[in-house]
């Protein structure tokens, strides 16, 4: 692993998937790359593709630039794959239930699958950032069995005490929250009750 400072460089796995929501997984890289230390694995899956193309005006081959490595999604040999290949995790965003029914039973058919197993077998964080709505009993259950397995469930909605104008804005916050679990610091949003961000309404209200 390359060291940054003498010591470990951390690395971080990011999956888009075919969901709606495919802006949050192109902004994560971008804030990643600009955070510097952190060596990032991407996985961009057939679906996701398309909705890269017709959400972001992006091909996967741009993407791909954001990233410093990218693997094919049907390469189950690539070092993802494997537990003996260290990262600090992985996040999936935006994440399709497809995925999330795949991760949840054990279905390691595809990269971003296999590299979520791996993740929950070596206990390592897993964010799964959930695009779908409305749930039915179904999804839910898959949801639960992930979030015993030890996965994070992170549909990312946005913050409005921040009174976001953009849509930037609002993606920037949830990509930020993302960061925050795996103790990687941003702030490209206001934070609640933070000197640079939003005072609870209590304070508000107490003339503070």
């Amino acid at each position: 692993m390359k060291k940054l400072l003498g010591r470990l460089m951390r690395r971080l796995v990011v999956a888009i998937t075919g969901a709606s929501g495919a802006i949050f997984g192109v902004r994560l890289l971008r804030l990643l790359r600009a955070q510097g230390g952190i060596e990032t694995h991407l996985v961009v899956s057939k679906a996701a593709a398309l909705t890269l193309s017709a959400e972001c005006g992006l091909s996967p081959a741009d993407v791909a630039a954001l990233a410093d490595h990218t693997h094919a999604s049907g390469n189950i040999g690539a070092p993802i794959s494997s537990g003996s290949f260290r990262t600090d995790g992985m996040i999936v965003a935006p994440c399709s239930i497809r995925t999330a029914s795949a991760i949840a039973t054990g279905v390691t058919d595809g990269l971003v699958s296999r590299a979520a197993d791996v993740m929950l077998k070596e206990r390592r964080l897993l964010l799964l950032a959930i695009r779908e709505t409305p749930l039915h009993a179904g999804h839910l259950e898959r949801l639960a069995t992930l979030a015993r397995l030890g996965a994070i469930i992170f549909p990312p909605v946005p913050g409005f005490y921040g009174r976001p104008e953009t849509l930037e804005e609002m993606v920037d916050h949830s990509c930020m929250r993302m960061l925050d679990q795996f103790g990687i610091h941003t702030d490209v949003a206001p934070r609640w009750g933070e000197a640079d961000g939003i005072v609870a309404f209590g304070a508000r209200e107490a003339g503070a």
